[in-house]
């Protein structure tokens, strides 16, 4: 494989394991109503599984609750018990053919809670993104050792592989450190 393509396929393994953290970050509740925070409940509907976002239109009419409508009134007891069977937290209150959520303040220790649960995932996030680097660097010898590239090309590509690793670091521990201020803020 040609070095550049190497580094490409490399970089886009690392984006990938960034915006899974940044979708996971999403689902981490903050004391303020977010779709995201329930929009990937695994709901039995039909004879399936299907996400919540399929079955309803989530909105934030206020801050601090969530208004499920279910395109299908059938769907609503479905939806309730999955919200309930989740780890969400929030107890939803069934109103005709809409599910209100309200979403509670925050005790103090239930905020360092979940910043350390952030922080467990922003570790993971890094775990990805070295592993991609292994297998980018990896891939370079393997190349070096075919003839394709030169040992001196090497060495400028694994600086270069190294260099989109701090990038997504960087980008990591930015991301934690917004999520961990919105977390923490009353």
């Amino acid at each position: 494989m040609d070095p550049d393509e190497i580094i490409l396929e490399t970089e886009a393994t690392m984006e990938k394991g960034f915006d899974y953290m940044t979708h996971e970050f999403a689902a981490v509740r903050t004391g303020k109503a977010s779709p995201a925070l329930v929009e990937n409940i695994d709901v039995e509907a039909y004879g399936a599984v299907m996400k919540l976002k399929q079955l309803a239109l989530i909105t934030t009419p206020e801050p601090r609750l969530l208004v499920i409508q279910p395109f299908d009134a059938a769907t609503v007891k479905a939806i309730e018990k999955a919200i309930k069977e989740s780890k969400v937290g929030i107890n939803p209150s069934v109103d005709g053919k809409l599910i209100r959520m309200p979403v509670p303040q925050l005790s103090e220790e239930r905020r360092k809670d979940l910043v350390k649960t952030i922080k467990q995932m922003s570790e993971e996030s890094r775990v990805r993104i070295r592993s991609a680097r292994r297998d980018g660097i990896d891939s370079l010898k393997k190349a070096e050792k075919e003839g394709k590239i030169t040992e001196d090309d090497l060495g400028s590509y694994e600086k270069e592989i190294q260099k989109v690793t701090d990038g997504f670091v960087k980008k990591i521990d930015d991301a934690f450190a917004l999520k961990e201020a919105d977390i923490m803020k009353v």
